[in-house]
């Protein structure tokens, strides 16, 4: 069992540095949250939130639901009739925390510690000498797909599968039958023991995180050791894998992959993929599933050069069960810096030179030497490109979930000359207009921007923008996340954490908001991301999109061939989808991503015991194959040296040939151009275009 999610939410941030007064009566000292606090804490988030003001009935309903999915979230715990009790009860606590009456919350952790120790009892009576795993069981992994069980011998039946699916991930990491056994019962030991230490304020905490969410999916409030890891994650000195987790219905969940860390060096981890068990080195693996979040970080944090090795399960055209060693390490900021590679295309008899610019995050900040700004980054290889006398740019933002609000509107300004690039709004409808308000147009010839499903704030904004303008031609997935919300972190008294609240949304330059539709693409490429519900909209209590008025700049293009860029008009996206639909429909390496995606969405979930162990199997020969090779490797250079894969996104073998499709687009959409501006009378020698 674990407290609500603690999501570390994809997108624009605002860290607020100031203690919350608004005249509300904290204690100065108070060292921990308190019952009678409960009422100004709530009042707090009111007074700050973008859209949500008054503690309503359906907003008190909403935080009794997360309380329950934060008591059970994978529903094998509480019964039907529980729940009903519980959220009468709970339901109260509105009227009576005032007066410092949170029984209500004390009793609903009662009730689920005589329901766990049910299970420890029936884990204990079926782990005896009979026991023999069933690998036919087929098992739904997603729990809003399931109801809580009606009957104690209807939560047997379930809690049988999940015995199944626990000892089949024992012995998948090669451990024996009966220490199997033996551990799962000290695993349903450890929840009742858990369950058991759950102190008043640790309850009241799971309370006013559940409150938080309520009001919508990324604003949150942090105990004093959640806001610790929350600023550790900020840092990319920290010393782990370098992953953004999030505790999601039982499940710690890769969240993001952070650029430059060893699991993005691996290869072989990636958002949304579920971690169930965690070992160090040689140790034997330890079962994380319904763990706190806090728990589980500190099992995969550890000292550089220290082995960790995680059990995931990544759900695909099958659910598979991955077993993945990773060494701890620091992050290396050259590693998630801005590169870019030069390819060559041809389009009929001409060949065009296109540099692709690989943009993980929207990173900045520092001092001195250590000082870093991706707007610096971009704006030293778009010279560079230049001076290497490119026909176009491609610009990836597949993977960028995005990052510091100016430096978005800072690289936006390189593409045009002046004008608005994002607006945002406060709760009372106050504008502000950020803007590129210099003269400058440091490239203004063909850009594509590549982006995925992944692609979120900071990435819409500046994706956005150029779409807005006429600037870039949008190619990617049919839109990108959809995060059109800004997050400010308000550091509460010593010892209370601190909340993290929606305040702000923000708007693209034609007025529209980025919340849930995302960015458009111009041209649409073969839908291979999985799974299809990944996005804004689908997160619960999403706020709606809005819209207001546009701040469409005439200043953005001049008639000046050394600033004049040509606009994206809907011929010329139609001949480049055109185009692009004759190679995808074709490409064997888009066509299999898209058959695997499509029977993803088919199998809904659910997964059968004997098809992981297969798959299982099949990747630990690859593993030892990768090891074998890496030996060799280290044996002919007399260092040791890994096998890298030549990724540019989140997934070699998924990410590849669409990057590469968005070339040939640039390619197609550079001929477009050249013909465009040798029919406006703008065709300007070479040369004298490419030192510009």
């Amino acid at each position: 069992m674990l407290p609500l999610r603690s999501r570390f939410s994809i997108g624009l941030f605002l860290a607020v540095f100031s203690i919350i007064s608004n005249g509300i009566s904290f204690e100065a000292r108070a060292t921990a949250l308190q019952c009678e606090v409960l009422p100004h804490l709530f009042n707090t988030y009111l007074q700050t939130h973008y859209s949500m003001h008054s503690l309503t009935k359906e907003l008190q309903t909403r935080t009794v639901d997360q309380f329950i999915k934060a008591l059970d979230p994978s529903k094998t715990i509480l019964l039907e009739a529980d729940v009903k009790s519980i959220k009468e009860e709970v339901s109260k606590i509105f009227a009576t925390m005032a007066k410092g009456n949170c029984s209500a919350i004390e009793n609903a952790y009662e009730l689920v510690l005589t329901r766990v120790k049910e299970n420890e009892s029936y884990v204990r009576q079926t782990m005896d000498d009979k026991y023999k795993l069933d690998e036919n069981i087929e098992i739904t992994t997603d729990q809003d797909k399931r109801q809580f069980p009606k009957t104690l011998d209807e939560k047997k039946e379930l809690l049988k599968k999940m015995i199944h699916f626990q000892i089949s991930n024992y012995l998948i990491s090669d451990m024996k039958l009966e220490k199997a056994k033996t551990q799962l019962v000290h695993r349903y030991e450890l929840t009742s023991k858990r369950v058991a230490e759950k102190k008043k304020e640790t309850a009241l905490v799971t309370f006013a995180e559940s409150f938080a969410v309520a009001l919508d999916p990324h604003s949150s409030y942090l105990s004093q050791d959640n806001l610790e890891d929350f600023r550790i994650q900020m840092q990319l000195s920290l010393e782990g894998i370098g992953a953004s987790l999030s505790s999601q219905d039982g499940y710690t969940v890769v969240q993001e992959v952070i650029p430059g860390g060893s699991a993005d060096r691996s290869g072989l981890v990636k958002a949304k993929d579920k971690i169930i068990q965690v070992a160090q080195g040689d140790q034997d693996p330890v079962d994380v599933v319904d763990w706190d979040l806090k728990d589980v970080v500190k099992l995969i944090r550890g000292k550089k050069g220290t082995q960790v090795r995680l059990t995931i399960l990544r759900e695909g055209d099958k659910t598979e069960q991955l077993n993945i060693k990773l060494i701890r390490d620091k992050i290396d900021l050259k590693d998630s810096a801005a590169k870019i590679t030069y390819e060559t295309k041809k389009v009929g008899e001409k060949s065009y030179k296109i540099g692709v610019i690989d943009f993980p995050s929207f990173y900045g900040g520092g001092q001195g030497d250590d000082a870093k700004s991706c707007y610096d980054d971009i704006r030293k290889l778009v010279i560079e490109a230049k001076k290497n006398k490119v026909d176009g740019l491609v610009l990836d933002l597949s993977r960028n979930g995005g990052g510091l609000l100016d430096e978005a509107v800072r690289i936006g300004g390189l593409f045009i000359k002046k004008g608005a690039i994002v607006m945002t709004q406060e709760t009372e409808g106050k504008k502000q207009i950020l803007a590129d308000r210099d003269s400058e147009t440091l490239f203004n010839g063909p850009l594509v921007i590549h982006t995925s499903r992944a692609s979120a704030s900071a990435s819409e904004i500046l994706a956005g923008a150029m779409r807005d303008y006429g600037r870039a031609v949008i190619v990617g997935n049919d839109h990108t996340f959809g995060k059109g919300t800004v997050q400010a972190l308000r550091p509460l008294p010593s010892g209370m954490g601190a909340i993290k609240v929606t305040i702000q949304m923000f708007f693209i330059p034609g007025g529209q908001s980025t919340q849930h539709q995302g960015v458009p693409s111009d041209v649409i490429l073969p839908f291979t991301y999985n799974p299809t519900d990944f996005g804004e909209k689908y997160l619960t209590f999403s706020l709606p999109p809005s819209k207001i008025g546009a701040e469409i700049s005439k200043e953005a293009n001049d008639v000046s061939p050394f600033t004049h860029w040509v606009k994206v008009d809907d011929d010329s996206v139609k001949a480049l989808s055109a185009k692009s639909n004759t190679r995808t429909s074709s490409d064997p390496k888009i066509k299999d991503l898209v058959a695997k995606a499509e029977k993803a969405i088919k199998s809904d979930g659910k997964m059968n015991l004997a098809e992981i162990r297969k798959e299982s199997l099949e990747e630990k020969k690859k593993e030892k194959a990768k090891e074998k090779l890496n030996e060799k490797l280290a044996g002919k250079s007399g260092e040791k040296k890994t096998a890298k894969s030549k990724r540019r996104g989140t997934d070699p073998e998924d990410e590849s040939p669409l990057l590469k499709e968005s070339v040939n687009i640039a390619a197609d959409w550079i001929e477009i151009e050249a013909k465009k501006r040798e029919k406006e009378g703008l065709l300007i020698s070479n040369e004298q275009a490419k030192v510009q």
